[in-house]
């Protein structure tokens, strides 16, 4: 159904939060004007796709792996960058496949990762004030005047980037590198030696063990597509819109508008307004959606909110994605999952284990403590199944790369190491070692999940 009163360009009428100010508007509708003419970065179709497993996902057939950077950068750009993700990525879905016996859907914080909303429009350091760094997107980290000076050329970068990176993407998830027979080979280096790297090895002997009974009846990658390939969907907040709508197109198939700039596209907690601009803009597409709910999302809110971004109710296009803080889920939660449940909303619940428990170290550095993450994951599934609730996914800020970013897990990073290698352009990740080790620990929680379903729990 067409949204009542909506064109790509009627956000511009209601308050935009978190947007750059540009000092030549001139520039800005010329960058704005070679956006909309450059192709699309994915397909409608592929977006489509995308909604009919989230759907599997609501339905409580499946669950939604999101994860990647917490914003990409021009600085980090590589291949190996691009490849360590993406394999970690793999490796975490296979963690939660065979240990959570459930079909897993895998979207990437990838290839449109750049903005980031900021607490203060500026910053201050020795006396000078200048504007706050909101993404490579925007403006540069460096703290001079002429980095932090908003420059829409900024984004013909990124679309170029973005589009660098998921053929990249679709070269791996289609060429052969997401074969389950590599299984053995995903593991990086330094999660070799690890502990979790151990565990990681044990499942992957298993599986291939499972496979090679499956190739003696006759089931292999010649023969069966889901063996040889896989799909890797692309997500980020869309914060800029300017960017946004100028990659917004209509479907020739369907007569729909989609958003190519990514296949799935959420809102951030700092811009969930009912009456914003954002959410203005995100009702007309046809993506799947996403929306951030913090501890202070009021449960009428949230039900106008499901109601402006689902009108029609259609499973798969829309997925709430907690980020309460690990002492606030078993308070902020409860209420809304009951309020949505009772309204006979059809949406995904995912947990953001990550936003709610940033901290500053004693050492000056933002970070994350491991025992925290962890600790409102598990709060989350404790309270979904309270509930009779699904809980459908989890989503994390992560790289494949060996990190000292987020403290604590089996790779034992500490306060006095983050200083090692602590590469982040906002805020700290998991290094592939600790992404690793939560898979693990939410795979046990999912197969519970998913033995009591089975069983007749009132898990949907």
């Amino acid at each position: 159904m067409t949204q009542h009163n909506w064109t790509p360009d009627s956000w511009r009428a209601k308050t935009a939060k978190q947007q750059p100010v540009y000092s030549d508007a001139v520039r800005l509708q010329e960058a704005e004007a070679r956006l909309a003419r450059l192709p699309p970065l994915v397909f409608a179709g592929e977006a489509r796709r995308l909604k009919r497993a989230l759907a599997n996902v609501a339905a409580g057939n499946a669950f939604l792996f999101q994860g990647g950077d917490c914003a990409e950068s021009f600085a980090e750009f590589s291949a190996n960058n691009i490849r360590d993700t993406f394999r970690v990525i793999l490796q975490i879905a296979v963690v939660l496949t065979y240990g959570g016996a459930t079909p897993v859907v895998k979207v990437g914080r990838m290839a449109g990762q750049f903005a980031k909303p900021r607490s203060d429009d500026s910053e201050t350091r020795d006396g000078v004030t200048l504007p706050s760094y909101r993404g490579d997107i925007i403006n540069g980290l460096d703290f001079t005047s002429e980095a932090r000076q908003p420059d829409p050329e900024r984004m013909i970068s990124v679309y170029n980037q973005s589009a660098a990176t998921l053929n990249l993407l679709r070269a791996f998830a289609q060429g052969g590198y997401a074969d389950l027979h590599q299984v053995h080979r995903w593991n990086l280096g330094f999660v070799e030696r690890s502990l979790q790297g151990e565990r990681y090895q044990d499942l992957a002997r298993r599986i291939g063990e499972a496979l090679e009974f499956m190739d003696a009846c006759g089931i292999n990658g010649d023969t069966s597509a889901a063996l040889r390939e896989t799909d890797l969907f692309t997500s980020h907040e869309a914060l800029l819109l300017p960017y946004e709508e100028a990659l917004t197109r209509v479907d020739s198939t369907t007569g729909d508008w989609y958003d190519v700039s990514a296949h799935m596209l959420w809102i951030g907690d700092r811009t969930r307004e009912p009456d914003g601009a954002h959410v203005e803009f995100l009702r007309g597409v046809k993506n799947p959606l996403g929306l951030k709910c913090g501890p202070s999302l009021a449960t009428d809110d949230l039900l106008r909110l499901i109601d402006a971004l689902n009108p029609d109710n259609e499973p798969g296009r829309l997925t709430l994605v907690t980020r309460m803080g690990a002492d606030k889920v078993a308070s902020c939660l409860p209420p809304l999952l009951r309020a949505v449940k009772q309204a006979g909303r059809s949406v995904v619940w995912c947990s953001d284990p990550m936003h709610g428990n940033t901290q500053m170290s004693a050492t000056g550095y933002k970070t994350r403590d491991f025992n925290r993450v962890l600790s409102e994951a598990r709060a989350f599934f404790d309270v979904c199944d309270a509930e009779g609730v699904w809980p459908g996914g989890i989503h994390l800020e992560m790289t494949g790369r060996d990190v000292t970013e987020c403290t604590g897990g089996s790779s034992a990073v500490t306060e006095l190491t983050l200083a090692d290698r602590y590469d982040t352009h906002c805020d700290p990740r998991l290094n592939a070692s600790q992404a690793l080790e939560m898979a693990f620990l939410v795979a046990d929680h999912l197969k519970t999940a998913r033995q009591k379903r089975a069983k007749g729990g009132d898990a949907s």
